[in-house]
């Protein structure tokens, strides 16, 4: 069922953003309003323990924007939720009827995991011996998340073969499963996700997200398991194979940004785009020519895109394509 990827490509824009201001139009995309969370201290010491556990989500913190619009019944929008301008997260759904996880779409990885409701408690200073006594009906971080209960969708396939994920200074480990997900109004049918039973991590704990929703290639996915945007495209569910972020650094701004499938959003963009080819399939990489910080030169660099990880950067759309 995978997809073989003949030609890919990364547009990269650089841009000057029209005034970050969210609304409903008639341009037939569809958007999901998600709030802000308040600074307080609490949101500051999650987001440095998070920063010191960034590349542990292999990423799961880093930035972009988004970009142009063709056929609007073809595209799809979520919105994101910029949390310290470290995590921006959206809503999905898992099963029939759906279940709601707040997750990081990731361009860093490439599988789609949640909490399981078969999780069990997983702190990495726990004794082993604790654990195993308590694993059957107690949890940490998969008790402060959504989790996903099987036996509450009428569409689940169960798949039993078991997974874990490595992330620097973390991991998870659960198992796969199979069943609808919605993003925004699309249903992708028969994706397979990992129900993660085990997250010994404070990075999990103390997260704003649910799971991880990978948008990389499926060379680098665990278990060869097809993504999510993938089953867009093979199913039909998108007019191009084309997904687009776009990125609210305003901190007054109850938006933290959107993910479009199917093209770009011509309203956060002006000018041309400029394509360059992908130099190692599984990531985003790219070989980027030259890199100014002021008068300052960096000199050719090979760069990754990455929406998981937490870099700071100018007002930037980039748009990633895959020509199947």
């Amino acid at each position: 069922m995978g997809t073989i990827v003949k030609t890919t490509v990364v547009t990269v824009f650089l841009c000057l953003l029209f005034p970050i201001v969210f609304s409903t139009s008639n341009d037939g995309l569809f958007r999901i309003g998600l709030k802000k969370r308040k600074f307080d201290r609490n949101n500051l010491l999650a987001a440095q323990l998070d920063s010191k556990e960034g590349e542990a989500l292999r990423g799961s913190f880093r930035k972009y924007l988004h970009g142009n619009l063709q056929e609007s019944k073809d595209i799809d929008i979520v919105a994101l939720k910029n949390y310290m301008d470290a995590q921006y997260f959206g809503e999905i759904g898992i099963g029939t009827p759906p279940q709601n996880f707040t997750v990081i779409f990731d361009t860093g990885s490439s599988n789609l995991w949640v909490p399981s409701s078969k999780c069990y408690f997983s702190v990495i200073l726990i004794p082993q011996i604790v654990i195993d006594v308590l694993k059957d009906w107690i949890c940490i971080a998969c008790y402060f998340h959504s989790r996903y209960k099987s036996s509450h969708s009428s569409t689940y396939n169960a798949n039993g073969k078991p997974a874990d994920i490595k992330y620097g200074t973390g991991q998870i480990s659960g198992f796969f499963s199979e069943d609808y997900v919605t993003v925004g109004d699309l249903v992708v049918k028969n994706q397979e996700f990992i129900e993660a039973t085990s997250e010994p991590s404070l990075t999990f704990l103390l997260a704003k997200f649910d799971g991880i929703l990978g948008l990389g290639f499926q060379e680098i996915s665990v278990g060869n398991a097809v993504p999510v945007w993938y089953n867009m495209v093979n199913q039909g569910l998108v007019k191009e194979p084309v997904f687009s972020f776009w990125l609210s650094r305003n901190s007054e701004d109850n938006l933290g940004g959107e993910l479009v499938f199917g093209g770009m959003d011509p309203k956060h963009f002006k000018g041309n785009h400029t394509y360059v080819p992908v130099t190692r399939k599984g990531y985003w990489q790219f070989d980027m020519g030259d890199f100014l910080i002021g008068n300052e030169t960096t000199g050719e660099k090979s760069s990754k895109l990455s929406s998981g990880n937490n870099c700071r950067t100018c007002s930037t759309i980039f748009c990633l394509t895959g020509l199947i």
